[in-house]
């Protein structure tokens, strides 16, 4: 577990994922990607678990279930995001007004 803070950036230890943080609530988080633990270090050459590879994509802000954890991805990579065994999902953008 690790505690989060706007800016921090973070890898995943099983793939290529790279994430910043957006927004963390108070206190240790337990987030992770492709089923393992994140961390400010390289990745160490695990496997992807299955139950957790659905991939993340560049740009794309993750957020959890009651908004106050969002992340942004900076690197795609083939693990899922997931915090305490819930997945993260993402963020739908904001409609713009209409302009006439």
């Amino acid at each position: 577990m690790a505690t989060l803070s706007a800016g921090k950036r973070m890898k995943s230890a099983v793939c290529a994922t790279e994430i910043m943080v957006i927004a963390a609530p108070d206190g240790e988080v337990d987030l992770c990607c492709g089923g393992t633990a994140m961390g400010d270090g390289e990745s160490n050459g695990g496997a992807v678990d299955a139950d957790h590879a659905d991939g993340t994509a560049i740009g794309k802000r993750y957020v959890n279930e009651d908004g106050s954890l969002e992340v942004l991805c900076v690197k795609a990579g083939e693990g899922s995001l997931s915090v305490g065994g819930s997945a993260l999902n993402v963020k739908d953008a904001k409609k713009l007004p209409k302009t006439d």
